[in-house]
């Protein structure tokens, strides 16, 4: 072996040994050397009672250059739920001598689950997971609000039933509406749909919320992705809402819709009857399309069609009637290949679709619509807002052409808000006649008629303030 091999094999272990030496394996033993934690509070938000949650985690840090022993780790069993813990790999309420080297940290996973509140309202639970080192105790604490639900696991609706909002449905599997029954919702009532769960309707849906009591239907996932951005943000959480063939005189008002995988389908054997009346409502982020329509007539106004990783909305044949409303695709995964709105019906052996999209926006990161000719169809846009550049004819009159609603959105930050900035295109540039008296105010109460023109799109402008010079 040469000298220049044993020189650096020399140097090499000289390095191993002082890298060695630099580890200080003794043990911190004063009541000065505390830990720090990376949050003082772990916060569950809303928890559905007798169902495990997802996994909250926070780091113990020991900012220290010796190591120190943990002699135990605990729940203070202070709460009415269970929160169980996650240290070095092992799942328990309690953990014993759990060593952290001098400058390091470790992991502490959190999980959730309570049993029945027994009440209406969320029950706020309280914890705290205890430290203690060196004879010095710390704490974490932890915070949850238990919700008891009504649990619907494949049921059928055979007669006349009343859903009130005195506590949340939660729906697993699909939950039908049986022909010749009515379901009604109250102002409030919210359903929460599992992963691949469905609402199918034969019959007939009454859903009638107010301006200050939304119907509410969503994942049952209410936690948050990462940070204060919400499960809403999510879309494919759940299946969505079927109206099937027979299923006639649908009334829904005020209804928020949002996260589904299929949106909403409304399919008729004739579109001489109408399936289905929106009003002031949002159907919003869906992995497909927000709404499709099949040989049916449907009326809109007032509502939002917003986000979907297809095309937004779906008129196959049949008949469509709608008026101040948004159509818009800001979709967060995907940029749709598909236009917002598309007028089928041929494709599908049927008449193409007829009706009137009246004081309406058609605008966001797709082609507005898919048919710019619609000489000798029996369809008409009114006074409405489009991207796309174009001139009237007798379908498209008094059209808002290259118009720009100027949206709050944001999409890098998670802001999907289709409300109209003070330089929008659409304010005072619709036709009040298009508009019922029915539709006045819109899904946030405010009042299209307070000023000479009407707005176009589901939101009256509210002036925002100037900014200060």
């Amino acid at each position: 072996m040469t000298r220049v091999s044993y020189f650096f094999i020399t140097l090499i272990t000289l390095a191993l040994l002082g890298a060695t030496s630099c580890i200080d394996d003794s043990f911190a033993t004063s009541p000065s050397d505390l830990l720090e934690f990376s949050t003082d509070t772990v916060t569950f938000d809303t928890v559905i009672t007798l169902q495990g949650t997802a996994t909250k985690q926070f780091l113990v840090y020991n900012r220290g250059k010796k190591q120190v022993k943990i002699s135990d780790i605990r729940m203070a069993g202070e709460g009415q739920g269970h929160f169980y813990l996650n240290v070095d790999g092992q799942k328990g309420t309690e953990f014993h001598n759990i060593e952290v080297r001098g400058g390091d940290s470790i992991f502490v996973f959190v999980e959730c689950y309570t049993d029945e509140a027994r009440q209406d309202e969320p029950l706020e639970i309280n914890d705290r997971i205890l430290f203690e080192t060196n004879g010095v105790t710390q704490d974490v604490t932890v915070t949850a609000w238990a919700q008891d639900v009504v649990r619907l696991k494949g049921d059928t609706l055979w007669t006349d039933t009343h859903f009130t909002a005195t506590k949340p449905y939660l729906i697993y599997d699909t939950l039908f509406v049986a022909p010749g029954a009515t379901l009604t919702m109250d102002p409030g009532t919210t359903l929460l749909f599992h992963k691949g769960a469905a609402l199918r309707c034969y019959g007939t849906m009454s859903a009638l919320g107010t301006v200050d009591r939304h119907i509410t239907w969503r994942g049952d996932r209410l936690d948050h992705v990462v940070g204060e951005i919400g499960f809403d943000i999510m879309s494919g959480q759940w299946g969505g809402i079927i109206f099937g063939p027979g299923s006639v005189g649908n009334e829904l008002a005020f209804v928020d819709m949002r996260g589904s995988e299929l949106g909403m389908h409304v399919s008729s054997d004739s579109p001489d009857v109408r399936s289905l009346h929106l009003f002031n409502c949002l159907l919003h982020n869906s992995t497909s399309s927000v709404l499709t329509t099949y040989n049916a007539w449907v009326e809109a106004q007032g509502t939002e069609f917003s986000d979907a990783g297809s095309g937004v909305v779906n008129f196959i044949g049949g008949r469509v009637e709608m008026a101040n409303c948004t159509f818009t695709n800001y979709y967060l995964f995907a940029i749709s290949p598909q236009p917002i709105v598309n007028l089928l019906g041929p494709e599908y052996d049927l008449p193409l679709v007829s009706g009137h999209l009246d004081n309406c926006i058609l605008y966001g990161m797709a082609q507005d619509i898919n048919l710019f000719d619609l000489e000798g169809t029996d369809f008409y846009l009114r006074n409405s807002l489009m991207k796309l550049s174009g001139s009237d004819d007798q379908h498209f009159i008094n059209m808002v052409w290259l118009g720009d609603p100027k949206f709050y959105v944001v999409r890098d930050d998670y802001i999907f808000d289709y409300r109209l900035k003070n330089e929008s295109d659409a304010i005072a540039r619709g036709n009040r006649s298009y508009c019922p008296a029915n539709a006045r105010y819109d899904r946030y109460g405010v009042d299209r008629w307070s000023r000479d023109g009407i707005d176009i799109g589901a939101y009256a402008w509210v002036p925002a303030p100037e900014p200060a010079l």
